[in-house]
């Protein structure tokens, strides 16, 4: 009975111990938890999220709500955002499956760490920790390994944190659609103040070979009322686009009164007119002619007021590959008693699926001739750029000069960002465009 005794109390004495040591756990004692560091920062995939090979499959697959319908091996999908400093960067996915178990890929700055994901309601999946050499833009890139049903994963933020984060980070956090397509931007040129009334406006434009990525628009003659250049409009067309805005104001051209609307005047031969939206509305030409890289384009816009209460605006394009110059077409605008005013230039991408790829050109010989029929050369500009830009969304825009010719720069997340409303010199040319007005289709 002793020995009974003598056990009982042994067992009851390690139990105390026991029950005394779990009192004394937390759950940041758990090992689980130990391994999982701080990631406060949330990278929304909707707003900065693209597919690699394949830009246009992202309409897919990439919505608002993040990556979703993810069932092929060959995607690889990117998402962008630019880090304060080097260090060490924690990355983690919050995420989901629909059934089974998948084996997630995802690789930054070369090194590569595969996570299984068996959850079926989202939480955050600690991918690892990750060295990061240098401050600016990074992705994480994802890939599918495998899955046993359903969908890879559906993944709504890359979680991050880190020495890497310390600092103001830059991503797009809102407005995912203006975010997707990158920063626009323009170049306001100054007109010599010797100029009166502003009648011609004549500009060059040259996009590098390799630049001419498709939802380009290298727009050259811009005015208080409208704009004029060419663009990129899918792999087997391009365009030269005249548009002119109603007085009217309204996404929705169907609304305009019909004294407000823009009056088609001539057009040029193979040149398609009609109405435009979105973005306001007018008139709108464009010409489709598959204009090639690296040869330098010329644009000529005149604006005239009428003595109708109009102002008529023509434009035409000359390349080294045409002869002539192409009428492309001339429209009037209602209640609009002005000649020229607020030349500028502008580079934009009109395809959300194709704003993680860069895209430039040169801008260069701005002209503007008077009704006095003097031109004056157009030699300093200021550049600015869009809310997406000012608002810190997207940092991939640069511009201003390079080699004494005037260039615009956007999308691809490139580190080198121009200062906003900054002011630009380009080398003068000092020779007039030569122009048979009188012969002008």
């Amino acid at each position: 009975m002793k020995y009974i005794n003598w056990f009982q109390n042994l067992v009851f004495a390690a139990m105390c111990i026991v029950y005394i040591g779990c009192t004394g756990c937390s759950k940041d004692d758990d090992p689980e938890q130990i391994k999982v560091p701080e990631m406060n920062i949330k990278v929304p995939v909707g707003g900065n999220a693209w597919v690699v090979d394949d830009p246009f499959k992202g309409g897919h697959l990439i919505s608002d709500e993040g990556l979703q319908s993810w069932t092929s091996k060959g995607d690889k999908i990117r998402v962008y955002f630019k880090l304060p400093k080097a260090g060490e960067l924690n990355v983690g996915l919050l995420s989901k499956v629909q059934k089974g178990t998948s084996t997630i890929k995802c690789t930054v700055d070369g090194k590569s760490i595969e996570k299984e994901v068996d959850n079926t309601s989202l939480k955050t999946n600690y991918i690892g920790t990750f060295e990061v050499s240098e401050a600016g833009y990074h992705f994480v890139e994802l890939e599918g390994v495998s899955r046993e049903e359903g969908v890879f994963a559906d993944i709504t933020e890359v979680k991050l944190g880190g020495e890497a984060c310390n600092g103001k980070m830059y991503f797009v956090n809102e407005e995912y659609y203006w975010g997707r397509r990158g920063p626009s931007v323009h170049l306001g040129y100054e007109v010599p103040s010797a100029a009166s009334n502003v009648e011609y406006f004549y500009n060059e434009v040259t996009v590098p070979e390799g630049q001419d990525v498709i939802g380009s628009y290298y727009m050259a003659n811009g005015f208080g009322e409208g704009y004029f250049g060419i663009q990129v409009n899918s792999e087997s067309e391009r365009r030269v686009l005249f548009s002119v805005w109603s007085p009217f104001e309204t996404d929705d051209p169907s609304s305009i009164p019909e004294d407000e609307k823009i009056i088609l005047v001539k057009k040029g031969e193979g040149v398609s007119t009609g109405e435009f939206g979105n973005e306001g509305s007018g008139g709108q030409s464009f010409l489709r002619y598959n204009w090639i890289t690296g040869n330098t384009y010329q644009f000529l816009l005149k604006g005239k007021p009428l003595a109708d209460g109009y102002t008529q605006y023509t434009a035409w394009f000359k390349g080294p590959e045409l002869q002539d110059w192409r009428l492309i077409a001339s429209f009037k605008r209602p209640k609009t008693q002005t000649w020229l005013t607020n030349q500028y230039s502008f580079l934009e991408n009109f395809h959300t699926e194709t704003g993680a790829i860069s895209r430039m050109a040169k801008y260069n010989n701005q002209w503007v001739r008077d009704t006095n029929g003097d031109w004056f050369e157009m030699t300093k500009a200021k550049f600015t750029a869009d809310a997406t830009a000012r608002k810190e969304s997207r940092m991939d825009y640069a511009g201003g000069v390079s080699d004494g010719i005037f260039f615009m720069k956007n999308c691809g997340f490139f580190n080198e960002t121009t200062p906003i409303d900054s002011h630009h010199m380009r080398t003068e040319l000092g020779v007039e465009p030569v122009i048979d007005f009188d012969n002008l289709p």
